[in-house]
């Protein structure tokens, strides 16, 4: 998502991105007061954000300038059409600014919809319902957050939780998928992001039971090897004892790794078989 089609989403993210300003600290300072759209950020935050504790005496200008810049390429959208247009939407407040966008118009709000409608799926047990709303919400990222723009320690911080609530999201969709039965369609996506986390535990366990239910014993006992390994190697520890529990069920065959219809499944399976 283009930040100035946020900010005017009836104009279209093509145009908006061509009058975005191209200097990276102008494109950084617009990242920081979008992601805290609808809220005042302080001038010395935007200080802070843009140089980090060794600004240089004309940092304090240099942000007024670059506020100035990104309020002219606004007014150039048709749907703002003038400066004080564009200053209502990015307005000067006590010593810092505040940037409004309409609610809906960021990725971020769209997001939080996604994550609250897959709570509230996960409340009722619809394991389909959690898992589509999940990965809408992962649909919404094209690469790392804010991979093309440079980050201070404000936006840093920002997008390590963004990252974090990404990789949540991302577990929750592959339990609830697990529990579908879709370990076969489960299995490349596993792999490849068990190469990308070699040691993320979960998404080896889930990969291992993707492979059990697959019919794949062996090969779900190798990831636990090579989890393993690469713990030892990278930082000196042995897998939890969830995940050596995990490889004890695989090797025994555990009954426990079998896959359970749904709650409302066997709930109509027992009636049925109560004759009721």
């Amino acid at each position: 998502m283009s930040p100035l089609s946020a900010i005017a989403p009836d104009h279209g993210a093509g145009a908006a991105t061509e009058r975005l300003p191209s200097a990276p600290k102008t494109r950084q300072l617009l990242a920081l007061l979008l992601l805290h759209a609808g809220a005042q950020v302080s001038l010395g935050t935007c200080v802070q954000e843009l140089w980090g504790d060794d600004s240089p005496r004309s940092a304090v200008q240099s942000v007024h300038t670059r506020v100035f810049q990104l309020r002219r390429a606004l007014a150039g959208l048709p749907s703002v059409g003038s400066v004080q247009a564009a200053k209502r939407i990015l307005e000067t407040r006590h010593q810092g600014y505040l940037l409004h966008v309409p609610q809906g118009g960021l990725d971020l709000h769209a997001l939080d919809a996604h994550m609250a409608e897959a709570r509230r799926a996960r409340a009722l047990g619809d394991d389909a319902l959690c898992a589509a709303a999940l990965r809408s919400g992962l649909g919404l990222w094209r690469g790392r957050t804010l991979v093309d723009i440079e980050a201070g320690p404000h936006l840093q911080a920002r997008i390590s939780h963004l990252e974090g609530v990404r990789m949540t999201a991302l577990e929750q969709s592959l339990d609830a998928e697990l529990r579908l039965g879709l370990h076969h369609e489960l299995l490349s996506e596993l792999s490849l992001l068990v190469s990308r986390h070699p040691t993320h535990e979960n998404l080896h366990a889930q990969y291992m039971i993707a492979l059990y239910r697959s019919g794949r014993t062996a090969h779900a006992l190798d990831v636990f090897q090579a989890l393993s390994r690469h713990l030892g190697d990278e930082l000196g520890i042995e897998p939890s004892r969830r995940l050596r529990t995990l490889q004890t069920a695989v090797l025994t065959e555990s009954s426990e790794l079998d896959l359970r219809p749904p709650e409302n499944l066997r709930l109509s399976l027992d009636l049925v078989s109560t004759g009721r």
